[in-house]
């Protein structure tokens, strides 16, 4: 790293490098937490979404 100082701003390399971890464990964080909430709702029956597709597609 010594040899590189001169080219390489080291303490900049390394905040951006935090801040990207950072970025990345609230992400993962965010998904896990969608996840749960997404597994926690009710199972509708078979054709529902088609059903407000096609209800909302003719209400237009």
């Amino acid at each position: 790293m010594d040899k590189l100082s001169g080219y390489v701003n080291w303490s900049e390399e390394i905040r951006k490098f935090l801040e990207e971890r950072v970025k990345e464990l609230r992400r993962k964080r965010v998904l896990e937490e969608a996840r749960k909430v997404i597994e926690s709702l009710p199972e509708l029956p078979p054709g529902t979404a088609a059903r407000y597709v096609r209800e909302d597609r003719d209400s237009h």
